[in-house]
Formats: structure tokens, sequence, C-alpha cells
């Protein structure tokens, strides 16, 4: 199992922008695809974007046209980019990745970062 390492949460005003970033924390595991989940307070979790290890995107309806999902293989390194950020986007962001090579196709791997909390302020 590897650990992964979120960063990039915070507070924001509606209408912001943040870029939640997210690594292994042993530098030697390589990762493919990642996928960002976010859980609100008293709901489920959701899978908000996800970007295959061919670089294939999924987006939830709630986020297309806002959030941006990337990968850099060489800094090893998944990103979301989060733009015009609304108070319902309020939540803790997971990361989630497979190691290389990954199976293309959407899918929930065994590998978790620990969250990181974004909140928007109306």
């Amino acid at each position: 199992q590897v650990h992964l390492v979120e960063s990039g949460g915070g507070l924001v005003q509606a209408g912001g922008s943040l870029r939640l970033s997210c690594a292994p924390s042993d530098e030697s595991i390589c990762i493919a695809s990642v996928g960002w989940y976010r859980q609100a307070p008293g709901k489920g979790r959701e899978l908000v974007a996800h970007i295959t290890g061919g670089r294939n995107t999924f987006y939830v309806d709630s986020v297309k046209g806002r959030f941006t999902i990337s990968r850099d293989n060489a800094k090893n390194t998944g990103y979301l980019q989060m733009n015009n950020l609304k108070p319902e986007d309020t939540a803790v962001y997971y990361c989630n990745a497979d190691q290389c090579p990954s199976v293309e196709g959407i899918y929930e791997y065994p590998n978790w970062g620990q969250g990181t909390q974004v909140t928007v302020s109306s």
C-alpha cells in the first residue's frame, strides 16, 4: 500500500481558486491513475475527478468547466486545479492513486492520502 500526501487545501472566498497536489511519500514509487474524492459533512464520499494512466479524464457534472485534473510524470505528482469555487465545494478532499503501470479505466485503489480541507465561504 502506498501512502499519499496531499497539500493545497485552505479557506477561500466563493469565486476563488485552489490547487491541490498529491504525491507518494516514498518518491521512488511511481503513480499513474489519480482520482480526487471529496466528503462533505454528513454526506458520503464522492468521486470528483479522475485521470487515467493514458490521460483520459472524468469529472462529476457539478465541477465540469471549473476543475481540471492533471498529472506531472516528471514530478510524480497529481493535481486538481479548482477555479470558481462555490460554498457547496466545501469538503475534505482525498487523493486516490494507482502505482505504475495502471490499467485504463476508473477504479478505486487501495492507496489514499490523509485528506485536505477545502472551505469556501460565501
